[in-house]
């Protein structure tokens, strides 16, 4: 579904901020796969994520999708078949538009209806929205009229994920879009995403930073560094890892320990389980 070959970016060429962020990067995922990436802060995760999006163009390298090349197409018309979201809960919706609204204009955008918008939403189209509202389980399908901004930032996140899928798009990009949640709401975001890519058979990348979810979403595991994938795991070689083991991996893979505080936070908690 997605083939990235020995795609290169660099920012800032000729300067003294000249700065080298993806360096040779190859990646294939086949339909349906469901990959976590982590890697410390300035690994090349949101680069690779900007890249396949089409948020700039890469210097060297090709970018396929489903098999066609995506390499030099727009931002916008990728964004027909790759839906995203981003660490931010202010993303991905418009707050002054309400729920109705916000799902009824993803639906457009992905479909190309032309005359959507402005001929309104019809009743068959409303109820279809509805039902799916109601898979949040969050009530929020007795509150289509409400505007989006006076949300709770885990619901907005969950109205962004359903926005990213109303259509089902050829790929899915998740940019550690649990990380500004509190505990309760990311666990549900992320119980929703695994329902979500699993029922629709969604190829998906997601970026993480809790290692713990690394592991247990999914069924590959990439870390970066310094632009580059360093370790691929998948299949019977991932399961059982544990989080110390997949640090020492990367240390070995790396030539170096993984120095990421927000990283190696989530593995102590993760070592000392619940409070």
């Amino acid at each position: 579904m997605l083939r990235v070959e020995a795609i290169k970016k660099i920012f800032n060429r000729g300067t003294v901020n000249e700065k080298c962020a993806i360096d040779g990067l190859s990646l294939t995922l086949d339909a349906g796969d469901f990959a976590t990436v982590v890697g410390s802060n300035g690994a090349g995760k949101s680069t690779l994520f900007n890249a396949i999006a089409g948020s700039f163009f890469v210097d060297d390298g090709s970018i396929y999708l489903d098999g066609e090349d995506i390499t030099f197409l727009p931002e916008h018309k990728r964004s027909r078949t790759i839906g995203r979201m981003f660490q931010d809960p202010l993303r991905g919706t418009a707050p002054r538009m309400t729920i109705e609204e916000n799902l009824a204009l993803a639906a457009l955008c992905a479909e190309q209806k032309r005359g959507f918008a402005l001929r309104g939403i019809s009743n068959k189209e409303r109820a279809k929205l509805r039902d799916y509202l109601a898979l949040l389980n969050m009530g929020l399908e007795d509150r289509m009229k409400q505007p989006v901004g006076l949300l709770s930032g885990g619901q907005r996140q969950a109205m962004t994920l359903l926005m990213a899928t109303v259509i089902t798009p050829k790929l899915l990009l998740l940019d550690e879009h649990t990380a500004a949640l509190d505990p309760a709401a990311a666990e549900n975001i992320l119980r929703l995403t695994r329902e979500i890519v699993s029922d629709r058979k969604i190829t998906c990348l997601m970026v993480t930073h809790n290692m713990k979810n690394a592991l247990d979403m999914g069924n590959r595991t990439l870390m970066m560094d310094g632009g580059a994938i360093v370790l691929d795991i998948r299949g019977p070689e991932r399961e059982g890892l544990t989080v110390g083991d997949l640090l020492e991996r990367f240390r070995l893979g790396a030539g170096k320990a993984l120095d990421d505080d927000r990283v190696l936070l989530s593995e102590s908690e993760s070592e000392e389980g619940p409070a």
